[in-house]
């Protein structure tokens, strides 16, 4: 099973050997960057298959597994928003970091959602007959950037599907999809690996500093595998060490400098790095910023902690808000500016 990562392959045999999800749908949740779009990708790939492998997996070799591969499968469809598709190229691994950099304009404003007419486009894939009367799969990933209207248009389509269908939602968030998609889906909890696991993992990957690196990306190792990407890493470090020095950070600046990324990703950073601030304060460890406790260590004493606490509640909002912002720099200035502010008396 060299296509599903290791810490999957319990839950892999257990849904192959199982077909009861026929015909109905499935749920993939989990914290982003564990994996799901690859096992969701997999499973599609190896339901469609005409020789499943000696591990139930697809065998590579069959015309059903060619057409995949080739994204020409008759009896496939994916929909994804328009900036992942953009912006990964095909790269598996990449489309469940894709958020990680924003190099690319988008050209669309609801480029980063999933539209109603992309899901009315399924109409005639869902009620037609499939090719050789076959089985077919709707991957939609991730599920949770679909707007209302698609997500309504989706439920029809869940409240009464025809047989020989089945559909795949891969979701980080599944609370912000609508309830009646949820109760129409077999809801399949995604494992993610434990410490030892991933830093293993990662050190196969040639990936220095496993330790930190994963911690960095809230212990996802496909995130802490896109963060060890050079130009990543620069960005990363260049934002802790404004950030490090509040007295003296400069919010216009750094705003203007992080423009490339995706914002949410920015207010990530922010979150984990006032976590790491309020636990010092609190047990004297530091869970995410490994390469940064003497930093840690001097602002958390620096700093009033019910102040802290009360700027980490309104990030909660901030990226809950970070992916429909009316202005990414003034967004981030003021994000900034009211840190900066948290050491100012």
């Amino acid at each position: 099973m060299h296509n599903i990562y290791i810490w999957q392959q319990a839950i892999w045999q257990r849904l192959m050997q199982n077909h009861s999800f026929r015909n109905q749908a499935l749920l993939l949740k989990g914290k982003k960057g564990i994996g799901k779009f690859r096992f969701a990708h997999n499973l599609a790939k190896s339901l469609l298959c005409r020789n499943l492998s000696a591990h139930n997996g697809a065998c590579q070799k069959c015309i059903s597994c060619n057409w995949f591969e080739q994204s020409e499968h008759p009896n496939f469809y994916q929909i994804a928003p328009e900036s992942i598709s953009e912006s990964s190229e095909g790269n598996i691994e990449k489309i469940e970091t894709e958020n990680i950099t924003n190099s690319k304009k988008l050209k669309k404003k609801n480029s980063q959602q999933i539209g109603v007419e992309q899901i009315r486009m399924l109409t005639d894939f869902v009620y037609m007959t499939g090719h050789q009367s076959g089985f077919k799969i709707i991957l939609i990933y991730p599920a949770e950037t679909m707007n209302l209207a698609a997500a309504s248009a989706l439920l029809k389509k869940l409240e009464e599907p025809p047989p020989q269908i089945l559909f795949i939602l891969v979701t980080h968030r599944p609370q912000y999809l609508l309830p009646t998609i949820r109760s129409r889906c077999q809801q399949i909890a995604m494992p993610s690996p434990d410490i030892a696991t991933a830093t293993a993992w990662l050190k196969q990957q040639g990936v220095n500093e496993p330790a930190a690196c994963l911690a960095a990306a809230s212990f996802a190792p496909l995130s802490a595998l896109a963060f060890n990407t050079d130009d990543y890493v620069i960005q990363h470090e260049q934002f802790i060490e404004q950030i490090s020095t509040p007295r003296h950070l400069n919010p216009v600046l750094l705003a203007e400098t992080m423009q490339q990324l995706e914002l949410s990703t920015v207010v990530g950073w922010l979150q984990k790095w006032c976590y790491d601030l309020m636990n010092f304060h609190t047990t004297g460890e530091v869970r995410y910023y490994l390469n940064h406790c003497p930093v840690v260590k001097e602002l958390s004493s620096t700093v009033d902690p019910k102040k802290l606490m009360a700027y980490s509640r309104r990030l909660i909002t901030a990226q809950r808000l970070s992916r429909h912002p009316l202005n990414f720099r003034l967004f981030l200035e003021e994000i900034l500016i009211t840190y900066a502010m948290l050491w100012h008396k």
